[in-house]
Formats: structure tokens, sequence, C-alpha cells
């Protein structure tokens, strides 16, 4: 597979490398009582902001698999134009010796640069998960599977336009939903 340049994780990392080029969203808490084994596993992208890195990729998936050290393997996968990329990286917990955990990462596809992964919202059953940068300008909404009922999809976008997030802008990749 070629290498995903631009996949949404990856954006994460971008957002550090310029600091105060948009709105922050260090007035949005991270999620609490956040249990990562919870959170491993494989999610779609439901809607993301737009960037270069993602254009035109659709089929978008996030698989995460925890280490024995307690990093985080991460690959990100998705298909443009017929053909499928991905990427690996690496996360850690922002703050591994907080108790509770919170839902901040700290992500890398080039090390030695990690950027902010922020889940700023996350279901009970960990089946919807909203993420962010350090800024305004990354946004995913991912789920489990690859759609999101429309009432649940509405009152996302509802809390996160009251969030300032520019919900207007919002691209939806499209994923394959099995006996559609």
């Amino acid at each position: 597979m070629k290498n995903l340049m631009c996949c949404g994780i990856f954006a994460a990392a971008l957002a550090t490398l310029c600091p105060g080029c948009a709105p922050s969203t260090a007035d949005l808490r991270a999620v609490g009582d956040f249990v990562p084994e919870r959170y491993m596993g494989t999610w779609y992208e439901i809607a993301r902001l737009p960037h270069r890195f993602e254009r035109g990729l659709d089929e978008v998936r996030a698989e995460y698999t925890l280490n024995p050290d307690g990093s985080i393997k991460v690959v990100n996968s998705g298909v443009r134009d017929g053909e499928a990329r991905s990427i690996v990286g690496r996360a850690r917990l922002k703050e591994p010796n907080m108790i509770p955990l919170t839902g901040e990462l700290e992500v890398s596809f080039f090390r030695p640069f990690y950027g902010d992964y922020r889940i700023i919202e996350l279901d009970p059953e960990y089946s919807v998960a909203v993420v962010t940068g350090s800024t305004r300008d990354y946004l995913w909404i991912l789920a489990r599977k690859p759609e999101l009922d429309k009432t649940q999809l509405d009152a996302l976008l509802k809390r996160l336009a009251g969030w300032n997030f520019a919900v207007d802008k919002l691209e939806f990749p499209h994923q394959t939903v099995p006996g559609k």
C-alpha cells in the first residue's frame, strides 16, 4: 500500500507546527475516565474538516492497538482514486500518570514530532468519538460502524457548532456499508 500522508490523525501533528494560526481548543476539555483498552480497535471516519492531505480520501479507518509499553500503534488507511493507502504511527497518553486518565494523547507519524489528539466527546459504549487537535481547524467524528444514525449525528453537529467548529465545512467521506 502507498504511504498515506493524509489521514485524520496525522493532522493533529501538523497543528503543533502552527500554534496561534487558528482558534485554540484549550477551552474544550478532553473526556475523563478514559480507558485506553476500550478505545483500541477499528474506528471509521464519519466526518472531518477538510485538509489537503485527506482530499479525495474515502473508506477512511483508524486501527488502534495497545503496545506492551503502553504506547499505541496507529494504522490509518483509506482509498483515493481506487488505490489503497496507509500510514503507521505511534500515540501515547499525554499524561499517563494522571488518575483518572483523560482522553488526551500525542501522536506521531514522523518522529520526533508529536501533535495533540484530544478526544472531546466519547459515548459510554466507546462507539462514537469526536477528536480534535490543539486548534479548531482539526475535527473528526469517528464511529465503530461505517455510518452513524442521523439523529445522533445531528445532535453531535449541533453541539460542535455550539463549540465554534465550522460544521458547515465538514466533509463526509464515503464508507461502504454492508447490505446497502
